[in-house]
C-alpha cells in the first residue's frame, strides 16, 4: 500500500502529489507560478521531478529576459546604459544587415558567432559601458592558455567591433572600447616552409597518384593563389587571355595573364589550363579524372581532399623537419610562390592579392629554412 506523501518532503518548487484512495496511487502536479493552474503529471516521480525541474528554470530564464528589457527599457528612456545582452542582440542584427548588404562576407559573418556568444556568457548582465579590461582579458587568456593564440586574435578582432559599433549607436561614451587596452595575443607559426626542390618531391608523388594533384600544385605555385580559391577556378573564369579570380578570403579581383610562367619550373599558366582539360565534361580546372566511390568523374575535387592527398605525398617524400616545426601544408606553395616570383622580378603585392607590402613580406619569410649567403 502506498504511503501517503507529505507535501513538506517534496523540495521541488511548484511541484505538488495527490494521492488517491481510490486507487491507491500518488499523482504529481504541477502549479503554474503565474496562472495558478494545475497540470497533470502522471504517477512517475522521477519524470514529474524532471519535467519540473525544467519548467522552472525556463520560466525563471523568461523572467529574467523579462526584468532585463524593462530594465533596459527604463534605463534607456532616461539616457543610462544598456545590458550588455540587449547591445548584443542588437549587434546581431546590425550583422545581419550587413551581410544581407554584401558588407561583409559569409565566413566573416559566421566567425562573430563564437567570441559574440563568449562575451554573453561572461558578462550579458552587466551594463555595456560596465564591461571593462578584465572582463575581456579573462575570456582571452583562457584561450592563450589552452593553446589557441589564433583564436584568441580572432575574438579580440570581433570584440574590438562589438564596442565600435556600439560607439556609433551611442551605448557607450565616445572612445569607450575596453578591448583595445587588452593584450594583443601573439601568434607563433611553427609550420615549415617549403624550398623548391622539396616541391618538386611531393609533386612527382603527388602527381604520379592523381593527375588533379599535379594539376592543383601546379596551379597552386604559378598563380599563388590560396587552396579554396585553387578548389573554386573553373573554365569559365577565362576570358579576354586572364584567369579572373575573386578571392574567398578578401574579395580581391584578379586578373592573371594565362602567359604568366614562373620560369623556375618553366610552366606557364596557359600550359597548366591545358593539362587540366579532360574529355569529360567538367566546368572546374581542378576535377577528378576517374570516377570513384566517392565522386563521379569530372567532379570538383574539394580543398579537404586536396589538403590530405597532399599531406600523404609530402609524407612520403620524407623531407627533414626543422627542430621545433611543423611540416609544412598545401598553402606553404603560396609562400615558395612569392619568394620565386620575387626573385623573377615580377609584382607579388598584386599577385598575392594583398593589400599593404606587409602582408607580402611576412610570405617572404623563409622562416629560417635557407641559408644567407655572404657575398664578398
Amino acid at each position: 500500500m502506498a504511503a501517503r506523501p507529505r507535501k513538506n518532503n517534496v523540495k521541488i518548487p511548484n511541484l505538488y502529489p495527490l494521492y488517491s484512495r481510490k486507487v491507491n496511487k500518488i499523482y504529481w502536479r504541477y502549479k503554474h507560478p503565474v496562472t495558478g493552474k494545475f497540470h497533470s503529471l502522471g504517477t512517475d516521480e522521477a519524470e514529474a521531478t524532471a519535467i519540473a525541474i525544467e519548467a522552472n528554470a525556463r520560466l525563471a530564464e523568461q523572467r529574467t529576459r523579462q526584468v532585463l528589457a524593462i530594465s533596459d527599457k527604463i534605463a534607456t528612456s532616461k539616457g543610462k546604459a544598456i545590458t550588455t545582452n540587449t547591445w548584443l542582440d542588437r549587434y546581431w542584427k546590425i550583422q545581419d544587415e550587413r551581410l544581407e548588404n554584401g558588407d561583409i562576407r559569409p565566413n566573416t559573418y559566421k566567425q562573430k558567432a563564437k567570441p559574440i556568444a563568449l562575451l554573453r556568457e561572461s558578462t550579458g548582465m552587466k551594463l555595456i559601458s560596465a564591461v571593462d579590461v578584465r572582463d575581456v582579458a579573462q575570456i582571452l587568456e583562457s584561450y592563450v592558455a589552452a593553446g589557441q593564440p589564433r583564436m584568441a586574435q580572432i575574438i579580440r578582432s570581433v570584440l574590438i567591433d562589438v564596442f565600435k559599433e556600439a560607439q556609433h549607436y551611442g551605448e557607450v561614451p565616445p572612445g569607450y572600447n575596453p578591448v583595445l587596452a587588452t593584450k594583443q595575443p601573439r601568434r607563433r607559426i611553427t609550420r615549415q616552409r617549403l624550398n623548391l626542390d622539396e616541391w618538386k618531391k611531393i609533386f612527382k608523388i603527388a602527381d604520379a597518384k592523381h593527375q588533379y594533384m599535379g594539376n592543383a600544385m601546379l596551379l597552386a605555385l604559378v598563380t599563388a593563389q590560396r587552396l579554396g580559391d585553387i578548389s573554386n577556378m573553373k573554365f569559365s573564369d577565362i576570358w579576354d587571355d586572364h584567369l579572373h579570380i575573386v578571392q574567398e578570403k578578401t574579395g580581391s579581383k584578379l586578373e592573371i595573364p594565362l602567359a604568366l610562367r614562373l620560369n623556375a619550373i618553366d610552366w606557364s599558366l596557359r600550359d597548366i589550363i591545358a593539362r587540366c582539360r579532360d574529355y569529360a565534361v567538367s566546368p572546374y580546372l581542378v576535377h577528378f579524372f576517374r570516377a570513384s566511390s566517392q565522386a563521379e568523374r569530372g567532379a570538383q575535387v574539394k580543398s579537404n581532399t586536396i589538403t590530405m592527398n597532399f599531406s600523404k605525398a609530402r609524407d612520403k617524400a620524407e623531407i627533414p623537419l626543422q627542430e621545433g616545426k611543423t611540416p609544412s601544408t598545401f598553402h606553404e606553395q603560396r609562400s615558395l610562390a612569392e619568394r620565386l616570383y620575387k626573385a623573377q622580378g615580377v609584382n607579388t603585392k598584386h599577385l598575392l592579392g594583398h593589400k599593404s607590402q606587409q602582408q607580402t613580406d611576412g610570405y617572404h619569410d623563409d622562416r629560417g629554412k635557407d641559408w644567407m649567403k655572404i657575398t664578398l
